[in-house]
């Protein structure tokens, strides 16, 4: 009976992205903060737009509702915990290849930023870009599979094969 909530045919492709987007994220954090030892530097620039930066995050999105406390951290990676799980129930009744990659870049990065706060309570995030006085703000590779699969839903949901609706006057 779960198994119809839980699997569906394009379960093993999302849960493969989600499962390859977070070994990406973790190692890629691994190598920045104990082998490149980012902490130990200041900023540095690799190209006039583009800078390595540790920046550790306590909120969400560009430093939104900060946590300082462990209930509020606790809060956070139980909400990414939750909609992890429950993108994985959806996974299991789409019936497009790219809304499952799309699903699975975001669970993967949001279980990577979870584990984060779980093991320094605090999201790690490196990667600044900037240019004519406008600066974005520091993210990491869980940011960028999060942003490339609400784009991924996004355009399946403007784009994708859905079938059009009837017209209503002439049901």
């Amino acid at each position: 009976m779960f198994r119809h909530w839980l699997w569906g045919p394009y379960s093993p492709l999302g849960l493969i992205v989600a499962l390859l987007t977070l070994v990406a994220d973790q190692a890629n954090k691994a190598w920045m903060l104990y082998v490149y030892d980012i902490g130990a530097k200041q900023t540095v620039t690799l190209t006039p737009f583009f800078d390595l930066v540790l920046v550790w995050n306590k909120g969400i999105s560009y430093g939104l509702l900060p946590q300082d406390s462990s209930a509020g951290r606790l809060g956070l990676i139980a909400f990414a915990i939750v909609a992890s799980v429950a993108l994985i129930v959806w996974l299991a009744r789409i019936t497009a290849p790219l809304t499952a990659v799309a699903i699975g870049l975001i669970i993967g990065g949001a279980l990577g930023n979870a584990i984060d706060r779980a093991v320094y309570g605090a999201v790690a995030d490196f990667y600044a870009f900037h240019a004519f006085g406008f600066e974005w703000y520091v993210f990491n590779i869980a940011d960028v599979a999060i942003v490339a699969g609400v784009i991924g839903l996004l355009y399946d949901s403007i784009f994708g094969g859905h079938k059009k609706a009837g017209n209503p006057s002439k049901m």
